[in-house]
């Protein structure tokens, strides 16, 4: 039977991306955006591909329409949780609704569709449930405090979920690009500096040289593609070797100062 997928966040960069190279793989594929209609630069890309999708609307922080999709849909064999929101401020200028923002939309939907879809996995005794995260999940950036919170935290979710599922044949994986080029940098809200402004100023231009470096979506979501279809599955994937070497900063980085004497750079 031909597998079902559900790609949220399709409408641009790595989400269409991903959401084409599953059809391409043979997967059924059940592509959701904010708004369909704004989706005609993923309905092209199908054309072009020569593929067809699902293509659905679902606000992920909505918790009744992502119930009500889910057991529209009945199964879901891969759910790939690619939506998110970023944020470029840090903790002094943010408010409690900021903060949820972030949580609600890379942390609390994430969990909310992972468990919705767990039973149907669990009964039938298959699943692949992958999440991209961001190299923000591993190394805590300046400025990025809310962003980076909310990805540490669905990272910690998934890596204890995942050894509590395998035995009933579901995988669960995350994927950590760095810089990638799509519109999701144009859609971070962003905050004034205040008594930061110089150490902002020097991130932004930073972060700025970064981005002129960056991945292509269409490069990036070939790692998602291979994360929710391969068949030696693994827990940890990074889309490129600037992901692999800024993820390891932290990922051996035992007392926190190789973090730390890296970031302290970035804001001088």
């Amino acid at each position: 039977m031909t597998r079902i997928a559900l790609v949220t966040g399709t409408s641009s960069g790595i989400g269409l991306h991903t959401a084409i190279g599953l059809a391409q793989a043979g997967l059924s594929v059940v592509a959701t955006v904010r708004d369909t209609s704004r989706a005609d630069a993923l309905r092209d890309a199908a054309d072009r591909a020569g593929v067809s999708l699902d293509i659905r609307a679902l606000e992920v922080t909505d918790a009744d329409a992502a119930a009500a999709l889910i057991a529209d849909l009945g199964v879901v064999d891969v759910l790939v949780n690619n939506a998110g929101r970023g944020a470029v401020g840090t903790l002094e200028q943010l408010s409690d609704a900021d903060l949820q923002a972030q949580l609600d939309t890379n942390y609390l939907s994430v969990a909310r569709l992972t468990r919705l879809v767990l039973p149907g996995m669990r009964e039938r005794g298959h699943g692949r449930i992958v999440t991209v995260t961001s190299v923000g999940g591993a190394v805590g950036q300046p400025f990025a405090d809310a962003y980076c919170g909310a990805k540490f935290a669905v990272e910690g979710l998934m890596q204890s979920l995942a050894p509590v599922v395998a035995p009933f044949g579901i995988d669960v994986a995350i994927v950590e690009p760095a810089a990638v080029a799509s519109s999701f940098t144009a859609s971070v809200d962003r905050y004034d500096g205040g008594p930061y402004q110089a150490q902002l100023d020097a991130y932004i231009q930073r972060t700025t040289a970064s981005f002129a470096q960056a991945q292509a979506a269409e490069d990036a979501a070939k790692t998602v593609v291979e994360a929710a279809t391969t068949e030696t599955p693994k827990f940890r994937w990074q889309t490129s070797e600037a992901a692999v070497r800024f993820a390891g900063l932290s990922l051996g980085d035992l007392d926190g100062s190789r973090v730390l004497g890296v970031t302290s750079e970035w804001i001088r």
